[in-house]
């Protein structure tokens, strides 16, 4: 009987090269915490929206605050040994195309090439009143010089860069866009955004260029993940699964991997 290595090796000869789709279980052995258990249920209150961000100022202090704890420990991950068999596989010719849920830059980090970030990435900022771009670390430096309070405060850290504090956020300060004075906002799809069409038909034609679709530690609950599935399935292409616990599009997989990732991944 085949272990799951050889039955994903299999997948991967019979159907290259195949597009991949990542998810928040990738990334959790990098010491990036993930969204959701086993059954896709969430495992804290769910993230910010993206109507909260733009429109409540509180909610952004309370956001920025939690920040200077949550994300330097996205900032500073480092690649697991599954994003290097990913960047491996691709330089190999088996898998083309990584669409990523993830916004932490670890497939880059770990030498992939060819990479979508389907819903942006963190350590990049964005300013939404004139659209001014810059590196987030200096938007975090300018935060810790206004509020060196928050610098010392205990906290557990959270998925894309958020942490649990529960403290009076209405003291926090907010650094605003250097060039304007504007919003400023990480250059990510919060939840209640759209990814950008012109992202998105980049990673449809991919797939449809490729010989199928193979996910990595997602549950695909989020229906941005989960239109590659469908569209794979519509295309009839075959779709394996690689993650922990049940996913959206358990019923449309060829293949179904219930296991820890770098175990099946790396050779």
């Amino acid at each position: 009987m085949l272990d799951d290595r050889e039955k994903l090796q299999q997948f991967l000869a019979k159907n290259k090269p195949l597009t991949v789709l990542t998810g928040a279980g990738l990334s959790t052995a990098s010491g990036i915490p993930d969204y959701r258990d086993h059954n896709g249920n969430w495992k804290s209150a769910p993230p910010m929206q993206h109507r909260d961000f733009m429109t409540d100022e509180a909610l952004r202090k309370r956001y920025w605050a939690r920040s200077l704890h949550g994300w330097p420990v996205l900032y500073n991950a480092q690649p697991n040994p599954a994003h290097k068999a990913l960047a491996q596989m691709q330089n190999e010719g088996l898998i083309g195309t990584i669409i990523t849920q993830n916004v932490d830059g670890l497939h880059q980090k770990a030498g992939a090439t060819d990479v979508i970030n389907l819903h942006g990435y963190a350590n990049d900022m964005i300013c939404m009143d004139c659209g001014a771009r810059s590196p987030r670390i200096d938007m975090h430096e300018r935060c810790l010089a206004l509020n060196p309070e928050f610098a010392d405060l205990d906290a557990t850290a959270l998925p894309d860069g958020d942490a649990d504090i529960d403290v009076d956020f209405s003291r926090f300060s907010i650094a605003d866009c250097l060039n304007c004075g504007g919003l400023l906002k990480p250059d990510v799809v919060y939840f209640g955004d759209t990814v950008p069409k012109e992202r998105v038909a980049k990673a449809r034609q991919a797939l449809a260029e490729s010989a199928g679709l193979l996910v990595v530690g997602s549950s695909l609950m989020v229906f941005s993940g989960y239109r590659f599935a469908r569209q794979a399935n519509e295309q009839g292409q075959p779709i394996g699964i690689l993650t922990r616990g049940k996913t959206r599009a358990d019923e449309l997989a060829t293949l179904k991997i219930d296991a820890n990732i770098s175990d099946v991944l790396v050779t």
